[in-house]
């Protein structure tokens, strides 16, 4: 049955992948299916990050690009802490990981999860003021359902600009310069 409360926590952005291998997906991504330019941010560790209710020193690099109106998202975790990108709630190959939601209110959607019945797989901050949850929307008897993860972010002030730059650099990308690594 569809659980319409984590429809309602707000407007799908992205599609995330945890590829089997990063630069070959870069590749495939700005080659195959002429999506660009990625953003790299490297060695990213989010603040107070917490991986099924432990402390989590995950640390990992993203690639971010425009198609259309769906953000794509691929990444690589850089270290061995536990996490969503490794083990039981990563499917690996070249398969979806997560999609994102957009929220202007965390706890809310985080209440909205947690009465639907979904685990808060991943809790952390994002910046000075903003916030991210990921969730195991499925079934408790099928968990862990790897592959069918749902961010929901509530954007750090600036991240939205970031996201309009990198939906503006896609417009008319003419493949140059397909991987821009951010310093």
């Amino acid at each position: 049955m569809r659980n319409a409360t984590i429809a309602a926590i707000g407007k799908p952005m992205q599609i995330a992948f945890v590829p089997d291998d990063f630069d070959a997906a870069l590749r495939h991504w700005t080659e195959a299916m002429g999506v660009g330019p990625f953003f790299v941010m490297e060695r990213i560790q989010l603040e107070d990050a917490r991986f099924l209710g432990q402390p989590s020193d995950c640390t990992f690099t993203i690639a971010l690009a425009q198609w259309g109106d769906v953000q794509i998202e691929l990444i690589r975790q850089d270290n061995d802490a536990p996490s969503i990108y490794r083990g039981d709630y990563w499917p690996g190959g070249q398969t979806m990981h997560h999609v994102c939601l957009l929220t202007d209110d965390i706890a809310a959607a985080r209440a909205a999860v947690e009465s639907g019945g979904g685990l808060v797989l991943v809790e952390a901050k994002v910046g000075a003021d903003g916030a991210v949850i990921y969730a195991d929307c499925g079934p408790a008897e099928t968990r862990p359902n790897a592959g069918a993860i749902v961010e929901i972010l509530h954007p750090a002030s600036g991240n939205e600009g970031f996201f309009a730059v990198i939906a503006q650099a896609a417009q008319g990308w003419d493949g140059t310069e397909p991987v821009r690594v951010m310093g």
